[in-house]
């Protein structure tokens, strides 16, 4: 078994930044790791990973073992037009070294001949699901001046902000390289939400739809925070487009926070329950306060 298959089968068996697992991989290698995660290899004491923690993560794991199978996972992901990236291969998005627990590996399903850019052009953009007419407005400009601009718009495929910006970028695409990349929380077989299947295909058209988790995984609520970390590390700078005080996309700006990528917001009104996530990064998170796509490419640059 090699590092590519060994990876693809650890997507499987591990959640996203599991400790333990992120421990295994880091001190054995991926198919060492696999081995002692299945049982095909007896456990033994590790420098980082108590014999208790140990015990608990094979339990945890003993469940999944038999649906691990990553020949099934690869041939699946081929026949919907993707592929599967490690790390080391010639189109590995380099920002995701930057994050502490970086995926195994990635599937992708779209057009991978232009690679996936380097944060330094790419823009992530993210906010509100239930966004007003004023948030969609300025999100489309953005999205559609970066695209102009050469900048890949990164997002989550979620409804609101998040389909305002790869629509905008759609539309603003130039043809030499991808427009906008979608960071999904589930298995790439099934566009989440379901209501934006046409829009992944669109994105697909000249970009890509990303996931660290195989096909057939159903998008949970911890996966959606973990998604997260993915959209921070691929941008440059993640922009928040209003947000509510407990927004997830805050959730995406601290990532980019701790792995030293630029923040930028933009609220709404005053009054808006929509912009006191924004206000939040603001005021506490020392985002920058931005209002069109040619600021958001000067924060690009600096």
């Amino acid at each position: 078994m090699n590092d590519r298959i060994a990876r693809a089968a650890l997507t499987r068996l591990f959640e996203p930044c599991d400790p333990v697992g992120q421990a295994l991989v880091g001190r054995l290698g991926a198919y060492a790791a696999l081995r002692l995660a299945t049982g095909a290899q007896p456990a033994h004491t590790l420098p980082d990973v108590t014999p208790e923690e140990l015990a608990a993560a094979l339990k945890r794991w003993a469940p999944r073992v038999p649906d691990v199978d990553p020949e099934k996972d690869l041939a699946t992901i081929e026949r919907l037009v993707g592929g599967f990236l490690i790390p080391g291969d010639e189109h590995w998005p380099e920002g995701l070294d930057d994050l502490p627990d970086a995926p195994y590996g990635l599937w992708y399903r779209g057009n991978i001949e232009f690679g996936i850019p380097a944060p330094s052009k790419c823009v992530a953009l993210t906010g509100s699901r239930d966004a007003t007419s004023y948030g969609a407005s300025v999100t489309g400009d953005m999205a559609y001046g970066l695209a102009q601009r050469g900048i890949c718009v990164i997002s989550g495929l979620a409804y609101g902000i998040d389909a305002h910006a790869h629509r905008a970028a759609l539309a603003g695409s130039q043809g030499a390289g991808p427009a906008t990349i979608a960071v999904l929380a589930g298995g790439l077989d099934r566009d989440y939400p379901s209501g934006n299947g046409d829009l992944a295909a669109a994105i697909r058209g000249n970009g890509l739809t990303l996931s660290e988790l195989p096909p057939g995984s159903a998008p949970t609520r911890y996966r959606f925070l973990q998604r997260n970390r993915i959209i921070a590390a691929l941008a440059g700078v993640t922009c928040v487009v209003e947000a509510r005080w407990r927004s997830g996309a805050l959730n995406t700006a601290h990532h980019a926070e701790t792995i030293a990528r630029h923040v930028a917001a933009v609220p709404g009104s005053i009054h808006s329950a929509n912009s006191a996530g924004c206000h939040r990064l603001l005021k506490e998170g020392g985002a920058g306060l931005v209002s069109d796509a040619a600021e958001l490419t000067e924060l690009l640059a600096s």
